[in-house]
């Protein structure tokens, strides 16, 4: 903000311009006057610069004006930085200057800065969404970013994952990089709505932040409205050797539905498998808990057969309430696991709509 002395100084500055510029004026009239004639030749030079004078005047009154009015948008942005904020880490980042040149290094980072109007110059090559951030350059994957291409970037923020590069080993090297990182990911429905204002607040795109975190709020409020109480339901991931694993609270699928109050017998198993916050669960274990419904998650691409379509082929799995009702849905793989973030609303409305048929 502009100081009253400085107001003060500009001012004082502006009037004796003005003045100035007047004295020179009435000064070169009156020379104008005394060297010349009563011809018009004359008289045309006087007006001249009678009109030159004006015009000086004019213009001085201007560039004071301008130097006294309010700041430009420019001048607010750049006075907003630096800025210092914690990331999902907790760990304090600095922001020097307003971000220009941006690298995403999850789908969860890159989906949070395009849901707040940013745009990146750099992606990993996992991410499907946005569509809009397509063509940029990919610098490789989550689990092993490409460090040369991130530098040959030349970023000046880099926005990476507090839950696939939380490792010491990923921290270690965001230490020796030229700009800042920022770490948000989303373990929780929390941490989305964590990360959206923390970000929001990095970007200096506040409104946008409470806009999306808003929205998102809604639909959770929205959604408990007109879900069944007491419904149960469990999410279900296989691998190779079909070995079923089941979310427990702990997931980020799992904290959704705790958010949504759905009941999930998997809730308190111990950690189990090779998916953070789920647990192996049995065929036996599965019986017992007989869920009103069952989502799937299918980590294989297509063209491998989805999990909600194999349950029902299982001799044993077809004694379950759910398998005999056909209450089986498959979740995308994105935003249920792969890529939680900004539209986690999405999720919400598919687990809600599957309860409350």
């Amino acid at each position: 903000m502009i100081k009253e002395y400085e107001l003060k100084s500009l001012s004082l500055k502006g009037n004796s311009l003005f003045l100035g510029v007047i004295s020179a004026g009435i000064g070169l009239t009156l020379i104008l006057s005394g060297c010349g004639s009563d011809s018009s030749d004359s008289d045309t030079a006087v007006e001249k610069a009678a009109v030159a004078a004006t015009q000086q005047v004019a213009n001085a009154t201007a560039t004071a004006a301008t130097a006294t009015s309010s700041p430009t948008e420019s001048t607010v942005t750049d006075a907003y930085y630096p800025k210092t904020v914690e990331d999902l880490l907790d760990r304090e980042v600095t922001i020097v200057a307003p971000p220009d040149r941006i690298v995403a290094l999850s789908p969860s980072a890159l989906e949070y800065l395009y849901a707040l109007g940013g745009v990146a110059v750099g992606r990993p090559s996992s991410a499907r969404y946005p569509e809009a951030a397509m063509s940029v350059e990919s610098v490789g994957t989550s689990y092993a970013p490409n460090f040369e291409s991130i530098l040959g970037l030349n970023p000046d923020l880099i926005i990476a994952d507090s839950i696939i590069q939380a490792q010491p080993r990923f921290l270690e090297q965001f230490k020796g990089l030229p700009a800042p990182v920022f770490l948000a990911g989303a373990g929780s429905y929390s941490d989305v709505l964590t990360a959206l204002e923390r970000l929001g607040v990095v970007l200096n795109r506040n409104d946008e932040a409470q806009a999306e975190i808003t929205r998102i709020q809604t639909s959770m409020e929205a959604a408990k409205s007109v879900l069944p109480p007491g419904a149960s339901a469990i999410v279900l991931i296989a691998d190779r050797d079909n070995t079923f694993y089941a979310a427990k609270n702990t997931s980020f699928v799992g904290d959704v539905m705790d958010n949504l109050g759905v009941v999930n017998p998997a809730s308190d198993l111990p950690d189990a498998g090779p998916f953070p916050g789920f647990s192996t669960a049995s065929i036996e274990i599965l019986l017992s808990w007989n869920p009103d419904f069952i989502f799937t998650i299918t980590p294989a691409p297509a063209p491998a057969p989805r999990l909600s379509t194999l349950l029902p082929s299982i001799p044993p799995m077809r004694g379950l309430s759910a398998v005999q009702s056909g209450s089986i849905l498959e979740l995308p793989l994105e935003i249920a696991l792969q890529a939680p973030g900004p539209r986690v609303d999405q999720l919400v409305k598919l687990i809600v709509e599957s309860l409350a048929q």
